[in-house]
């Protein structure tokens, strides 16, 4: 549904229906300095608190929802898993040596 911004943090509202078939509005609120000090883009906010919402609503947590330093923190670890599991996956490629001294080398060989 969009966001307000304050001073120092950014309201993100939600629409949503209940088990009960009864809309929902939801605010889900973060500090503007989390995003610099765990270095996460400010246009991940949505979809992590979506994300946040999601988790409390599955947790049947009522009140309030924010997305705190420890859920930012918890994606970039996220985030920096996934790209050691990707460079683990990845194949070395084929290195070439150069012809020992005396070797026959072939023609096509560059």
């Amino acid at each position: 549904m969009g966001f307000e911004q304050t001073p120092t943090k950014r309201l993100y509202k939600f629409n949503g229906v209940l088990a009960k078939g009864t809309p929902e509005h939801f605010i889900v609120s973060v500090d503007l300095g989390l995003f610099v000090r765990n270095r996460v883009n400010i246009q991940e906010g949505p979809s992590l608190c979506a994300q946040k919402l999601k988790a409390d609503l599955d947790a049947q947590q009522a009140g309030e929802h924010e997305l705190t330093n420890a859920d930012l923190a918890a994606y970039v670890a996220g985030l920096a898993a996934a790209a050691a599991r990707k460079a683990e996956n990845r194949k070395p490629g084929l290195r070439r040596r150069k012809p020992e001294p005396g070797q026959p080398v072939s023609p096509w060989w560059r």
